[in-house]
């Protein structure tokens, strides 16, 4: 597989859309989280408010279909339906890397999505590397040009140290992220690609003033193991024994979640292995603001089309809306003080 920046994001779409880069061990420990049953709510099902705020839009659900594309045809055509999907279901929708947009000003067409998601919450992305090369003004520039209400800087260290090519020198990243958040004038949204944020990154954030992250746990996609398939097809011998070595690395989604959720930021969104309605319970209970749906959507549109993602959705929504009334949950802010049970795993890495 090419190492040009284009054929790499066609590269990860590719896989993506299957199950071969999933975490084989390692899961996001949400079924460690068990919901204690209300045998006796006091509810109307029809009634149940899955209502959330996220930077200030109203979502109809707790649901951002998850960064994962950009830059080539295929990623274009990928991104206006999922885009168009989340304007239609009032779902907040995160694009791909901006890095391709950035070095390739035509591939800009690729992350248009405003056409078909005029009203939509939509997240810019951009890797920390990239950023701390850039002025701020510049960085500003690249989330105007899409419409973006906020800008994800993502953290991508161990999916870099396997990629042919990656990025090796990773200082200054927490001195960007702070100059970021003094000086842009649009939410700064720190996020993980798959390996999730620990207690003490997460507290050097906060001290920096970042207030919305995306914790991007282990256990759904491993980018890792994207770059490993990647360097097994070019041959690349020693890139991809690194990757088999760190296929499975990463912090579990929900041990993220919890790890973070207390330390007071104003959004934590729970991206990384979330494919139920139930996940994105759990994730609620352990105090995300809203849960991040990648994969799984994109397989649905890859196999069913636009109806085949339309019908995913409908089964999540579904799902979470009786969770919530079997936990007597009349609202997210109920759900998220829902009574719950935690297996010793996951009490664990809440113990780190």
């Amino acid at each position: 597989m090419s190492s040009n920046i284009g054929q790499r994001k066609a590269d990860h779409l590719a896989l993506c859309a299957t199950d071969e880069v999933a975490f084989r061990s390692k899961t996001t420990l949400f079924e460690q989280v068990k919901l204690v049953h209300d045998a006796l709510p006091d509810l109307d099902a029809a009634s149940i408010d899955t209502s959330v705020s996220l930077f200030e839009k109203k979502l109809r659900a707790p649901i951002v279909i998850a960064a994962m594309t950009g830059g080539t045809d295929e990623a274009a055509r990928v991104n206006r339906e999922l885009s168009s999907i989340a304007e239609e279901r009032g779902y907040g929708f995160g694009l791909g890397s901006q890095r391709a947009m950035h070095k390739r000003p035509d591939s800009a067409v690729t992350y248009a999505v405003r056409e078909v998601a005029p009203n939509a919450l939509v997240l810019g992305n951009l890797g920390v590397v990239q950023a701390s090369a850039m002025k701020t003004a510049d960085v500003e520039a690249l989330a105007r040009s899409v419409g973006a209400d906020a800008i994800c800087v993502h953290l991508n260290p161990a999916m870099e140290l396997v990629q042919p090519g990656g990025d090796r020198d990773f200082r200054g990243g927490l001195a960007t992220i702070t100059r970021l958040v003094k000086e842009l004038p649009l939410p700064v949204v720190v996020k993980e690609t798959g390996c999730g944020i620990s207690r003490g990154v997460a507290q050097r954030l906060r001290s920096a003033g970042v207030a919305h992250v995306d914790v991007s746990g282990a256990g759904g996609t491993s980018w890792v193991a994207v770059e490993t398939k990647r360097a097994e097809a070019a041959s690349d011998h020693a890139a991809r024994a690194l990757g088999e070595a760190l296929w499975d690395w990463g912090i579990p989604t929900a041990a993220s979640v919890g790890l973070v959720a207390p330390l007071g930021f104003t959004t934590v969104i729970a991206t990384g292995g979330v494919a139920t309605g139930l996940d994105v319970a759990r994730a609620i209970t352990l105090g995300a603001s809203a849960a991040g749906i990648a994969r799984p959507a994109l397989k649905a549109l890859t196999s069913g089309g636009r109806a085949g993602a339309l019908a995913f959705f409908d089964a999540v929504e579904a799902e979470l809306r009786a969770v919530m009334l079997l936990t007597g949950s009349a609202d997210v802010a109920a759900l998220r003080r829902a009574p719950k049970i935690l297996g010793s795993e996951l009490r664990a890495w809440l113990d780190t």
